[in-house]
């Protein structure tokens, strides 16, 4: 029998919190080679295009394949989100898929917690402590829940060019009256924050670098193509610069390919994968006032150690509709 999961039954069962223990540990996984990852594949069709991430984590026997789509025309003509998700989990011992589960939802709170992982190795760790959203669509709020779980925040700053869509992000953390959220006017007033998280789609920088304070953490999640980027050659230059993955960082990576190019940084500046600065294979943070940046990409390992977390749940509290395929 294989269990399907749609996003209500994903959302009941998936916690920001053991998203981080889990993803953590397949960054890990990812550095050490005890977890296979081949390079994603892509179709283009006429309408989008449609992304196959597979991995296998050994240490928990967790195999996935995640697919996802893009076709930008779904709101308009078909009623339907522009990114689409599915997740297919199977059986190690025996390759028979065990679990179809909806992606979208797992995706974006993964890609939290890669942020979450990331400011909880690289970022100083004080109390009452500052974060800044540069953008405010479906991942930011992940971003905010994620970094809240290893950092004691006491006030957000959010800028997107949309006002409107920065007042309605802040008024989904009604319940969190503790925490001020402030929406700003211009974006160069996100510089004062302690940690600051890009999560937008623009092909070109979304902040200068030049105004980033010493002691700053800046997570960059929104760039995925060499050729765009939201962090500029004059932040990754001054930084100490941690990615996801070397490999996708050097190849799929604006953020760091560009100013590369550009002569401003050499090949070097990549200090370390997240996996190996969790496993102290690599240094971190080294001084309150170094500025580091952490480049996700987003890895299929993500997407397997999650699906497996959520399978198991889903499990033991019975959850789901079990189908013959």
């Amino acid at each position: 029998m294989t269990l399907i999961l749609n996003q209500n039954e994903v959302r009941s069962l998936l916690t920001m919190s053991e998203c981080i223990e889990v993803v953590e540990q397949a960054f890990v996984e990812f550095s050490e080679e005890t977890a296979v990852q081949p390079l994603r594949s892509n179709i283009k069709s006429d309408r989008g295009i449609s992304l196959y991430m597979p991995a296998y984590l050994q240490n928990s026997r967790s195999l996935a394949c995640k697919v996802v789509s893009v076709f930008g025309e779904n709101p308009e003509k078909h009623d339907l989100p522009a990114v689409l998700g599915t997740v297919l989990l199977q059986d190690s011992e025996t390759g028979k898929v065990k679990c179809i589960m909806d992606g979208s939802y797992l995706t974006a709170v993964r890609t939290g917690a890669s942020s979450g992982v990331a400011t909880k190795y690289l970022a100083k760790d004080e109390r009452n402590m500052t974060l800044g959203i540069i953008g405010t669509g479906v991942q930011a709020e992940m971003q905010v829940l994620a970094v809240m779980e290893v950092r004691s925040i006491s006030k957000v700053l959010v800028f997107d060019l949309n006002k409107k869509a920065a007042k309605d992000f802040a008024t989904r953390f009604k319940d969190y009256p503790d925490i001020e959220f402030e929406i700003l006017e211009n974006v160069d007033d996100i510089t004062s924050a302690d940690i600051i998280c890009t999560v937008t789609s623009s092909p070109s920088p979304v902040i200068d670098g030049k105004n980033i304070k010493k002691g700053t953490h800046v997570n960059g999640i929104g760039s995925h193509t060499p050729t765009t980027r939201e962090l500029d050659s004059a932040l990754i230059k001054k930084s100490y610069f941690v990615g996801d993955s070397k490999d996708a960082c050097f190849s799929e990576a604006g953020d760091f390919i560009i100013p590369l190019v550009e002569g401003a940084i050499n090949e070097e500046h990549f200090k370390a994968e997240l996996g190996e600065v969790i496993n102290n294979q690599k240094a971190g943070r080294t001084s309150k006032s170094q500025i580091t940046v952490f480049k996700s990409n987003g890895l299929a390992v993500q997407d397997a150690a999650t699906a497996n977390l959520i399978y198991q749940k889903a499990i033991s509290k019975k959850i789901g509709i079990e189908v013959e395929i």
